[in-house]
């Protein structure tokens, strides 16, 4: 194999490709990332065995051929190099990279040694912006558990259906729900459960403004475009009827300053207990009041207006739940909805898109 290209390109594939790469394997070739030369590209490949990334690049290619090279040494090696044209020749199982002045040598495995790619077929694919997809997994995939407990609660739910497309993510303790119209054909109906690290790297590989085509197996999902691919396995079981866990008698509802409210959550979080990180908010009407104790520690109090007429109820939360959600309230005003104390709120945008809510339970309070 024996190939040119620039820096800014070896570079940017590397780092596509680099995430993907575990940080600890008891298989030597999982460190390594798979060189494949060929025509007037090269394609950079990494895999986990979960989760596989495969990334195409434009390259000068005098000899076409393949070499897998250790991932975190190589991708170190390029980021120090000059900005000038990189010239990678790969021998057997070595690779030489040549750059300017500078010169290394890496020695690799034999690419027989990489693990195949999943088998997808593409022929009953279907089609999808990349932007709405990002969409749904920004707003939902931080709300997957990372405790091994209950492993499907692990993946997020991703329902397909006719018209629309669902994505929900939850821990136990609270719950992201984005719903979207599909105005693409073809998509099948069916109830994938993926893990969240596989939609992250849909969500930073691709550009917005490309159309993904999406395909599946028994056991695994693929999405593609022109010039990467992402491949993942899928995530086994029945997924939770989160349906049954969203309140619908929610009686009371408070409209308020989405940033206002962040901030004041935000000082309270910093007197919070490190443990529960709990504060508690006392809805009267025409305002809430936060308070916070902490024993050893020490207290704070804020208040803010918001729009409610209801009767006082006092409720607690986990400070870093609430924050997360308003990360991603998409308008200025976001409203709150409760029935008691000990039952479970939403969260959602006061106006706009409505097709997104949150749910969050309740921490005890304790006088």
């Amino acid at each position: 194999m024996k190939l040119s290209i620039t820096r800014e390109k070896l570079q940017k594939g590397l780092g596509a490709v680099s995430a993907t790469i575990p940080a600890r394997t008891t298989l030597p070739v999982l460190s390594n990332i798979l060189l494949r030369a060929d025509g007037d590209s090269v394609q950079l490949c990494g895999t986990d065995l979960d989760i596989s990334v495969q990334v195409t690049i434009d390259a000068e290619v005098e000899t076409a051929g393949a070499v897998t090279v250790p991932a975190k040494k190589f991708s170190e090696i390029t980021r120090e190099l000059e900005d000038a044209p990189v010239h990678l020749t790969a021998d057997q199982d070595q690779i030489r990279i040549e750059c300017g002045r500078s010169k290394f040598k890496l020695y690799g495995l034999p690419e027989g040694e990489f693990p195949t790619f999943p088998e997808v077929d593409f022929s009953e694919s279907w089609k999808m912006s990349a932007e709405a997809l990002q969409e749904l997994i920004s707003h939902t995939s931080f709300a997957a558990s990372t405790e091994e407990s209950r492993p499907i609660l692990n993946g997020v739910l991703w329902q397909l259906r006719p018209e629309s497309t669902t994505m929900v993510a939850t821990n136990g303790h609270r719950l992201a729900l984005m719903t979207k119209d599909l105005h693409e054909a073809g998509a099948p109906e069916a109830d994938l459960i993926v893990p969240p690290k596989a939609l992250g790297q849909v969500e930073r590989l691709f550009d917005g403004e490309e159309q993904l085509e999406i395909a599946r197996s028994a056991n695994h999902l693929a999405f593609r475009s022109e010039r990467r691919a992402v491949f993942t396995r899928l995530i086994e079981g029945p997924y939770p009827n989160f349906d049954q866990v969203i309140p619908k008698d929610n009686d009371k509802q408070v409209v308020a300053n989405r940033a206002g409210l962040e901030s004041a959550i935000r000082r309270m979080a910093v007197v919070a207990s490190d443990q529960t990180h709990r504060v508690r908010l006392l809805f009267e009407p025409g305002a809430v009041k936060f308070r916070v104790q902490t024993p050893d520690l020490g207290e704070a109090e804020d208040e803010l207006a918001v729009d409610y007429d209801g009767e006082s109820l006092e409720i607690g939360f986990n400070a870093n739940y609430l924050l997360e959600v308003m990360r991603y309230m998409s308008d200025d005003d976001v409203k709150l909805s409760f029935k008691a104390p000990e039952r479970a709120a939403t969260l959602e945008p006061a106006e706009g898109d409505s097709d997104y809510l949150c749910l969050v339970m309740p921490l005890r309070l304790l006088d």
